[in-house]
């Protein structure tokens, strides 16, 4: 169960690409989320499944990266999350993971969230760029008929033409009145999907889509950063720079106690 009076932060790089990249960014994020009112979930894909170019970076091994993501989360007692793409992706990975994401693509996939559900994991569905804001909650029910009741719902934008995206905060609202929690993707919002060879994107506007979210009311952010984001081997173009991840947090934050004082 989540708590209000904490924001729900999913954070981490957009796949595995060392174990030396999963320890640097685990620590920086751990030690932020000390002194702060915050649960934090580590982040991290072992494998790409829908990269734009069959020569764009899909992974270092599976096995070899669950490990990877299994020793972070001894070291640094951080719960996990990471995608899956089909049903026997979802049983290999919850015995690694506390919480399976469906990507967005896949978020119609009826088998692929039975098999989810069955893990007994939680089960975070992205909402495709596609989809309309009250259909996502019709993929959850797909999740809560097999008898898991432990879903999340994450809005990552809403395709506007080929090569955009754009975010309709009314949908944080239609997605809210479900009751399941809300989470807002504030680094896949900002791209620009399959401009040449690997998705582009406009990461100067993260700040601003995210504390607009908190305003709204989302129980929490999904935010891919990298130490250095011009040589990420996935998605380089849209994740937060590591350095910057705490004023961002600390922006969010005073918006979130702001909210929870007020009531609004």
């Amino acid at each position: 169960m989540l708590d209000p009076n904490r924001l729900l932060i999913i954070a981490g790089p957009c796949v595995v690409e060392s174990r030396d990249l999963l320890f640097h960014v685990a620590d920086h994020l751990s030690n932020l989320a000390r002194s702060r009112p915050i649960q934090l979930v580590f982040k991290s894909s072992y494998r790409k499944a829908n990269r734009t170019s069959a020569r764009s970076f899909q992974g270092i091994g599976d096995d070899i990266a669950l490990g990877f993501m299994q020793e972070v989360k001894a070291e640094f007692a951080l719960p996990l999350l990471t995608d899956v793409h089909t049903e026997a992706e979802a049983t290999h990975a919850a015995e690694f993971v506390d919480v399976l994401q469906i990507p967005a693509f896949l978020s119609r996939q009826t088998a692929l969230l039975e098999a989810a559900a069955r893990t007994g994991k939680i089960v975070n569905i992205k909402k495709a760029q596609f989809m309309a804001p009250e259909d996502v909650v019709k993929a959850a029910e797909k999740v809560r008929a097999v008898g898991n009741q432990k879903v999340w719902l994450t809005e990552r934008g809403t395709s506007f033409g080929y090569h955009d995206l754009v975010v309709d905060y009314r949908g944080l609202v239609v997605m809210g009145k479900s009751g399941l929690p809300v989470i807002f993707d504030a680094t896949h919002s900002v791209q620009q999907p399959s401009v040449g060879s690997q998705s582009g994107g406009n990461p100067e506007y993260i700040p601003a889509l995210a504390r607009a979210a908190v305003a709204v009311g989302v129980d929490g952010l999904f935010v891919e950063t990298h130490p250095d984001p011009a040589v990420a081997k996935s998605d380089a173009a849209s994740q937060l720079p590591l350095a910057r991840f705490e004023e961002f947090l600390d922006d969010v934050l005073r918006i979130h106690q702001t909210r929870n004082r007020t009531g609004a």
